[in-house]
């Protein structure tokens, strides 16, 4: 199935700034592979939260959005106390799923250096876990640009 409408790449687009944590780093002082799957989340939330909604209002009305397909490609190692900028893009938007694209940098004097990139699926499910295509509502956010800091929350 083809996507919606052609997004609109200045409307797709979060960037969240994060420090490497220690408990984040293994044996060698370096970001364990598995961890840049949970800094995608932190993008993915925050680009939600970007736009006036959190995931857990989505939830409380029964609607969830599962990773079901993950791709990461490490390009430069990241250590503790970094200072990195997880890039967040929706990709794609389907009738029942959608594709965020990412990229993290570390900040460097000669430029930013670009230390993972990837991108995660998710599908939109119900409480039974049954596929659903998105409501008009949450196509409205998915399609919105990034709000002011104090606009409102959508609800």
């Amino acid at each position: 199935m083809p996507p919606f409408d052609p997004l609109d790449p200045t409307a797709t687009r979060t960037t969240s700034i994060m420090r490497v944590r220690f408990c984040d780093t293994d044996l060698m002082g370096i970001v364990h592979h598995a961890n840049y799957f949970a800094y995608f989340e932190i993008g993915r939330v925050e680009w939600l939260r970007n736009r006036g909604v959190t995931y857990a209002s989505w939830a409380a009305r029964g609607m969830h959005l599962p990773v079901i397909d993950a791709h990461v490609r490490y390009r430069a190692p990241a250590r503790f106390d970094d200072l990195i900028e997880v890039e967040t893009v929706l990709g794609e938007l389907r009738a029942a799923s959608l594709r965020f694209d990412y990229r993290i940098h570390r900040a460097q004097a000669d430029g930013a250096l670009l230390i993972a990139e990837g991108s995660t699926r998710l599908a939109c499910i119900d409480e039974a876990h049954a596929v659903r295509r998105f409501t008009d509502e949450m196509l409205a956010v998915l399609k919105s640009p990034e709000k002011s800091p104090d606009s409102a929350p959508v609800q």
